[in-house]
């Protein structure tokens, strides 16, 4: 079995999978620099365009915000693996960057992004990270509960505590450009960051496209950035869709566990 088979059966069984030295050096570099301009262009409004997060940085609508973000949806070596989640007929739902301050970031709850269950048609979120610090075992590595993408259910309405330790969980310890895909039915979250350094990463958010997505990229997008998509790009943002403008316009913005 050559190792693509291999993820893609620890994608189905456990819900999620890490790869090791999948992005570049040089896309690190960039995508850091970019980030880290934004943080200290946009202050306290910093991920105002969805949802703030207590102790921690966030941006969002970065599709919007730097050709280093289209440049990694342009790829196509990630590809394979959210579509063997959702399917062929998938779209962007959002791309956010999540910043886990030293000593200041707290654990978030169990959740499912989007509150999402699978429905008839199968699973229909999936989640990817791309990390852009070392997730070590004190500074706010992400852990999961392997194999609960299949219980159709969610943390909220099973746990008394999400917040607590679940006894099956596991959590990414893993360097710097490194790429965890999951099947965002997994019961996850990050843990608090107790170290004394920060901890960044990207998340780039898929969804099905029967399904809104969570940040409406057509109301979100700047003409000027439109104009500069490719054809791929533009369907992948689901920007010439009428049924996501019938979806997102009314029921985007939705998360996982902040309100």
């Amino acid at each position: 079995m050559d190792r693509s088979s291999a993820y893609l059966d620890e994608l189905d069984e456990r819900g999620f999978v890490l790869i090791e030295d999948f992005i570049s050096a040089d896309l690190q570099r960039r995508l850091r620099q970019r980030i880290e301009a934004l943080f200290a262009d946009e202050g306290d409004a910093a991920g105002s365009e969805f949802r703030q997060e207590p102790g921690c940085g966030r941006l969002a609508n970065l599709v919007d915000k730097g050709k280093v973000f289209r440049d990694v949806l342009g790829l196509t070596n990630w590809r394979p693996f959210v579509a063997h989640v959702l399917g062929e007929e998938y779209k962007l739902s959002s791309m956010n960057a999540r910043l886990a301050y030293p000593q200041r970031t707290p654990r978030q709850p169990l959740h499912a992004d989007m509150g999402a269950v699978a429905d008839h048609r199968g699973y229909w979120v999936c989640n990817t990270v791309w990390l852009l610090d070392d997730f070590t075992t004190s500074n706010g590595a992400m852990r999961f509960v392997p194999g609960s993408h299949k219980w159709a259910k969610t943390p909220q309405s099973e746990l008394s505590d999400p917040l607590a330790e679940h006894p099956r969980e596991e959590r990414i310890i893993a360097p710097a450009g490194s790429l965890v895909v999951m099947n965002a039915h997994l019961w996850h979250s990050g843990l608090a960051n107790l170290s004394d350094a920060s901890r960044l990463a990207l998340h780039v958010f898929f969804c099905r496209r029967d399904k809104p997505q969570q940040q409406y990229q057509r109301a979100l997008l700047s003409q000027a950035t439109q104009s500069e998509l490719t054809p791929d790009l533009r369907k992948l943002l689901a920007l010439d869709d009428p049924l996501n403008d019938e979806l997102s316009a009314a029921q985007s913005q939705q998360s996982g566990f902040l309100k």
